[in-house]
């Protein structure tokens, strides 16, 4: 199947397999004559894996470290049970984190009444002096939390 039967069967942009072949993710494909990417059922599989893991919010060296488990399939698990303790560790802190940052944004908007003008607003003025705000931890896990808000090349 050409790249964009491969994007469409797994709902994945084409400049996302891209990326991902670029990442050693996932195996380049075969070429025609004429230079397209032909890719089959392995590709499909794996790059479904690949979403599906990048769906738990893992980072693609967590990805890597899972394939390489699975295409070991004579070695035992317990490489994947670590990377899986790992990442639940990496959610207990970035839940502990955002909780702490809603704690804060909560702190900032009881600081404003609904109509004053802005030169008096509470919000503003908390934003322009942090330290104003109650200190909190610093995100831990940047590494792995890199990709909370978007997923790099997905």
């Amino acid at each position: 199947m050409k790249i964009g039967d491969l994007a469409q069967a797994s709902a994945t942009g084409v400049e996302t397999i891209r990326y991902y072949e670029r990442q050693g993710l996932l195996p380049a494909p075969a070429r025609t004559a004429g230079n397209f990417r032909v890719y089959d059922d392995a590709h499909l599989e794996r790059l479904r894996f690949i979403r599906q893991c990048r769906g738990l919010d893992m980072s693609l060296d967590e990805v890597r470290e899972l394939l390489a488990v699975r295409d070991a399939p004579d070695a035992d698990c317990g490489a994947a049970n670590r990377v899986l303790d790992e990442h639940i560790g990496h959610v207990s802190r970035r839940i502990r984190e955002l909780r702490a940052l809603e704690r804060q944004l909560k702190a900032l908007r009881a600081s404003c009444a609904l109509v004053q003008p802005s030169a008096d607003c509470g919000i503003l003025v908390g934003l322009s002096s942090a330290r104003e705000l109650p200190s909190e931890a610093p995100h831990s896990g940047a590494r792995h939390l890199g990709a909370v808000h978007s997923h790099g090349g997905d």
